[in-house]
Parts: structure tokens; sequence; C-alpha cells
């Protein structure tokens, strides 16, 4: 499979990382969590050349996770924030940087603290199950083939057995 070729697998996650699925892709949508939202503010954060930070960006607006937005008319200014389908990214988000701090992270712990709005406690994320609640381990799921997993030729790929 072809890094060019991965929006057109049978696959969402395959699909997912043609959009987001480079190391700079994913520092940009870090930054945006952060509350970064212009141009310039990403490159002098991230470092990156203003061509790479411009490919990212508009791949981003491309596939409707960022949206750009006038904060300035004369001359016109935009800014980068985050769509439904953006925000929807904050899970794994989320679950990319609680691996780090659990993995990742030297002696001094984790370098930024997530607080819960609601009851003011540094939190973790938790997958659960959206039927009954509980939290769900990789061990906690089982496979099936769905209706879109098909190859080119459209032969049924079977998950490998675990």
């Amino acid at each position: 499979m072809r890094w060019e070729e991965l929006d057109q697998q049978p696959c969402s996650l395959s699909r997912t990382l043609a959009v987001v699925g480079d190391r700079w892709t994913l520092l940009v949508l870090r930054d945006c969590f952060l509350g970064v939202r212009r141009f310039d503010q990403f490159e002098k954060r991230l470092g990156v050349t203003r061509h790479l930070l411009a490919d990212r960006l508009k791949k981003l607006v491309e596939h409707g996770v960022l949206v750009k937005v006038p904060y300035q008319q004369r001359p016109l200014r935009e800014e980068y924030r985050l769509t439904e389908r953006g925000l929807d990214l904050h899970p794994a988000i989320m679950a990319l940087v609680s691996w780090g701090d659990r993995h990742m992270a030297d002696e001094r712990g984790a370098p930024i603290r997530h607080i819960h709005k609601g009851c003011g406690k540094v939190m973790r994320p938790v997958m659960v199950c959206s039927e009954c609640a509980e939290p769900v381990g990789a061990r906690d799921v089982r496979v099936e083939v769905g209706e879109g997993w098909q190859d080119a030729a459209g032969v049924l790929f079977t998950p490998a057995a675990r």
C-alpha cells in the first residue's frame, strides 16, 4: 500500500491517516486544541517552514477539519478554527497525549495537566462503551467485518484472529 493511496483503502484508520497521519499535522492539531489559531502563531510554535505549514493547514481545511475565519478585513487576515469534524478528533489527540504522558514523560512527569471543567480535577481520557458506559480496553473488543470492508475486487477482508 502506498502512502498516496491510503484514502482509497476500505479502512477507516487508513482514510483518517490520509488526512491527519503525519507528525506536523498532529502537532498543528495539538496546537489548535491549545487555542492557537493564526498562521504566524503556528509557525513560531512549531518551527516548521511556511510552505510545509501552509500545505498541512490547506489539507485540514480541504477535509473540513479546520475552517478559515476572517479576523481582519483590510488587509484580509484569517485564522484557523476547528470545525465539528475537527473537534471530533479530540479523543484521538487526548489518547496520544495520555500514552505519551504514561510512556514518554521524564522524571518530572506530564508536561501539561488536563483539568475537567465540570469537576475541576486533573483527568486522563478513558474509553468507554457507548452502550453500557463500562471502560473498554484492547482485550475487551471483538472485531467483526462490516459491509464497508471490501477490496477493489469486491472481496471481503477478514480481520486477523486474536
